[in-house]
């Protein structure tokens, strides 16, 4: 049997939302105004992307015939896995995946990331 392995793309990220109190376990309040609108909402990271591809000036120099022989490089996103966010909902589009809702969103529409301390 094949096992699947789910990869997020560029500068995207995962998120498992978190459903129902206007509190959350981490100590955020988002007011009651702005979950009713559903501008931003809460949950926790699972996965993100490698980030943003930086060009490689040396594949300006190949020819079209040639094959590139450098690897693609990312800068890296500043969200972990593991990390509680805030982030824009309209920004995000969700999946379901192994019967689980998740939210995928650009890195651009995440607003605060909140770490665990012991992971610094």
């Amino acid at each position: 049997m094949m096992s699947k392995e789910l990869v997020v793309v560029g500068d995207r990220v995962l998120i498992a939302p978190d459903e129902g109190s206007q509190r959350t376990d981490a100590g955020l309040y988002l007011p009651q105004g702005v979950r009713e609108k559903e501008k931003v909402q809460t949950g926790t990271v699972i996965r993100t992307g490698p980030g943003y591809p930086i060009p490689d000036p040396a594949a300006l120099e190949i020819e079209p015939w040639q094959s590139p022989k450098f690897e693609q490089k990312y800068f890296p996103l500043q969200a972990k896995e593991g990390d509680y966010c805030i982030f824009l909902r309209s920004s995000g589009i969700e999946i379901e995946y192994e019967r689980k809702k998740y939210v995928v969103v650009p890195y651009s529409a995440i607003l605060v990331l909140l770490r665990n301390d012991a992971a610094i």
